[in-house]
């Protein structure tokens, strides 16, 4: 078959250092266009808004979606309704409402949309959820502390509504969660950390449960300079596991059972061309339904201001 051509919109870094690379390694794929106000890719024809591109590039047959959340509706619809298929980055939006919204129209003309949530393919992730399916639960923690002037700096939007503060990395440890766990999780008790200065959190603690008594703690933190702590703690009946550095290692009482290279935005593109060819759609909305629980049930603790 020949590849699908393949259009990005908005166009940063992730974009340069993830989607480009996976693209480029992917016969599935031919990147053929970008829109994006700033950002160009060498080699690709550049438009500046994604109306421009699709009425100059009506061959594209698939789109992905990098801008700020709270742009990418339009973009989607926009998309959606000039017949291609859409692969959105994560969050998948800036409401829970919207995104259902972009599932019924995707569902209605037939098209493929696909809520990528990269953290899910790291290389231990699956064989974490193969090791809790066999070891009853007893106990989960989650920690997620990064240092927000590195992986985000100069980023206005990520502090304003919609841009989700400390859950843009926090739900990453979110969207591992609620794929490994055998069964759903839902939230408890939060405290958010709002910079007197910033109009989204900080920093945040979780505690969710479930019907069989299970207690998950999170706990994300956008102020940890140094060594960065991405790992997930379960304690089971058969022994203790960790899932290390964002899904790259786990840890079983210990001793290191599994590590591989990190092949999270490849795996992502391969996942969107199976789903394209196959006319179906991905969009499990679980890890931002968790967020906007947060938002809603979470009491909110004012903080020093915080500059960039």
């Amino acid at each position: 078959m020949a590849p699908i051509k393949l259009a990005i919109v908005g166009v940063g870094k992730i974009v340069r250092d993830q989607h480009v690379p996976a693209i480029a390694a992917n016969p599935d794929f031919e990147l053929v266009a970008t829109a994006s106000r700033h950002g160009t890719v060498e080699g690709v024809p550049a438009y500046k808004s994604i109306d421009e591109m699709l009425a100059a590039r009506p061959e594209v047959r698939a789109v992905s979606l990098c801008m700020p959340p709270q742009f990418r509706y339009e973009a989607a619809l926009a998309a959606l309704n000039a017949g291609k298929h859409v692969f959105l980055e994560k969050p998948p939006g800036a409401t829970i409402s919207e995104v259902e919204d972009l599932k019924r129209i995707a569902a209605s003309k037939g098209l493929s949309l696909f809520a990528s949530w990269h953290s899910r393919y790291a290389p231990a992730v699956e064989q974490a959820k193969t090791y809790i399916a066999a070891s009853p639960l007893k106990s989960m923690t989650v920690t997620w502390k990064e240092d927000v002037r590195h992986w985000h700096p100069g980023q206005a939007w990520i502090w304003e509504p919609g841009g989700l503060g400390v859950f843009d990395p926090g739900i990453n440890a979110l969207s591992i969660v609620t794929h490994i766990l055998p069964k759903p999780v839902f939230l408890t008790e939060a405290t958010l950390e709002f910079p007197e200065n910033r109009a989204a959190p900080i920093a945040a603690s979780l505690t969710f449960g479930n019907a069989d008594r299970l207690v998950v703690n999170a706990v994300f933190d956008w102020r940890q300079t140094g060594k960065q702590s991405w790992d997930i703690e379960a304690e089971t009946e058969a022994g203790n596991m960790r899932l290390a550095d964002g899904g790259a290692k786990l840890f079983i009482d210990g001793a290191l059972a599994y590590e591989a290279p990190e092949e999270e935005y490849p795996n992502l593109y391969r996942r969107f061309a199976s789903i394209v060819k196959a006319g179906t759609s991905d969009a499990d909305i679980s890890p931002l339904t968790h967020v906007a629980d947060a938002f809603m049930l979470g009491r909110r603790k004012i903080v020093e201001a915080f500059e960039d």
